[in-house]
């Protein structure tokens, strides 16, 4: 009887179940439920399936530049004063700073109070520095970072993958067409038609996210199962209690400065957080975080500046690995840092931890850089950690995606270029409304627009 009582527009309304099966949070759910079990029941077929995430991850990526620009663009076009987008960039900068700085400190603490590395009397000699990925030698410079900015040319930086580079050249072309005026009105628009289409197609391409999720973990149980656990499970714990306490009480803090609900922002973000905890990658969330906070309320030029900068700059789950992983090693190799020496680590890790924007893996890279220029820990030490990084990674990347989301809205509310009353009515439904791909939505591309 309920399955077919018309709905207010006079169509009969879907069952519950049908209308579950089609909701992407689902959908991820169920696929990695059955990727674990294809990894314990057949791990052999779990290796091969890898490839189904590498494919969606680059589905991903393929679109996440172009995002970028045309949400960047658009947003700094359609300003009427330009020292806007500097206020922006600054108050965001200014936020990155303090909360990258406030992870590192409660890494520090935790790791100094629990001692989860102390009592492994690791024997540096027994230590195998070949089980470091050659990425991890990889280290990271100012001057490195620097030149990652500056694209080989203009249309470079729109059609390649480096974020940090289209950021830039997004900025630009946007402040141009802000100052050509009527001049450049018509590639404006051109550049906001281009945008529906562009979150059309990441529409398309977050329907595959399952088929990535699946094959993530079908991946990773295949490959680790269960050893690694065993081996390193206190650090394991102890870190995903930290990850948990961080997001409850420092983002819960924040969202109540805010007046908005921090578990109403991740049910509305459930299929984001899923898909990033699934498949370990950020950027494969980047392009339809965009498009949710815009829904928010939250204006396009704040999105456009906060998010993609956020996502190279405010990494507060990496932030909290760094020092935890860091005094764990020198823990379990029976080295006693002083509070000298762990300070001026943090110090480095702030700098280093700056130039690892858009590498995969770039926390432990940062953290191979850190080890040898702070030069108490032989860089051998990491082989210790290397088979549980990837399971270590879930927190980091949970972590990054919800707290450049809260980020978004602090700076939203700080520019007053946010709609908290559409805001608090959306995180108390959870409904994802307008769907992504709606043809008929005649306001979605009103969403963003600078207020």
């Amino acid at each position: 009887m309920t399955s077919t009582t018309p709905t207010a527009a006079g169509r009969p309304q879907r069952p519950r179940p049908n209308r579950l099966i089609r909701e992407l949070w689902f959908q991820v759910v169920l696929a990695a439920v059955l990727g674990i079990a294809v990894g314990i029941l057949a791990p052999g077929l779990g290796e091969e399936l890898k490839p189904l995430n590498d494919w969606f991850i680059a589905l991903v990526k393929m679109i996440v530049v172009p995002v970028v620009f045309c949400v960047v663009t658009t947003g700094i076009a359609s300003m009427d004063n330009l020292r806007k987008a500097g206020r922006i960039g600054v108050k965001a900068i200014s936020y990155f700073l303090v909360l990258s700085l406030l992870s590192m400190l409660i890494g520090l603490a935790v790791a100094n109070i629990f001692q989860p590395g102390s009592g492994l009397h690791v024997d540096p000699s027994s230590l195998n520095a070949d089980d470091i990925p050659e990425t991890a030698t990889e280290h990271a410079t100012f001057t490195g970072f620097v030149s990652s900015l500056i694209p080989t040319s203009l249309l470079g930086a729109i059609t390649g993958d480096a974020i940090l580079a289209a950021l830039m050249v997004s900025i630009v072309f946007g402040v141009a067409l802000n100052m050509a005026g009527e001049d450049g009105a018509p590639l404006t628009r051109g550049i906001k038609a281009l945008s529906d289409v562009v979150f059309r197609i990441v529409g398309w391409v977050m329907r595959l996210a399952p088929l990535g999720t699946f094959g993530a973990l079908a991946t990773v149980v295949a490959t680790y199962g269960a050893e690694s656990l065993k081996q390193l499970g206190y650090l394991i714990i102890l870190f995903t209690a930290t990850c948990v306490l961080y997001v409850v009480v420092v983002l819960g803090a924040i969202m109540r400065a805010c007046r908005l609900s921090l578990f109403g922002l991740m049910r509305f973000l459930k299929a984001e957080l899923l898909v990033a905890l699934s498949t370990c990658s950020s950027e494969a969330v980047l392009p339809q975080l965009v498009r949710k906070l815009e829904i928010l309320g939250i204006g396009r030029p704040v999105v456009g500046i906060v998010i993609p900068s956020g996502f190279s700059f405010n990494l507060d789950g990496s932030a909290v690995y760094l020092t935890m992983a860091s005094l764990f090693l020198a823990q379990a190799m029976g080295i006693d840092l002083s509070w000298q020496q762990q300070l001026i680590m943090v110090g480095v890790m702030m700098l280093t931890s700056k130039g690892t924007a858009g590498i995969a893996g770039g926390a432990f890279i940062v953290l191979a850089s850190t080890v040898t220029a702070v030069g108490h820990i032989p860089l051998a030490a990491l082989s210790l950690i290397v088979g549980i990084d990837r399971i270590l990674n879930e927190g980091r990347v949970f972590i990054n995606v919800l707290g450049n989301a809260v980020a978004t809205i602090v700076i939203g509310k700080w520019e007053n270029d946010f709609d908290t009353d559409r805001a608090r009515k959306i995180l108390k439904s959870g409904e994802e409304t307008p769907p992504p791909a709606a043809p008929a939505d005649a306001d979605t591309p009103k969403v963003g627009a600078d207020n």
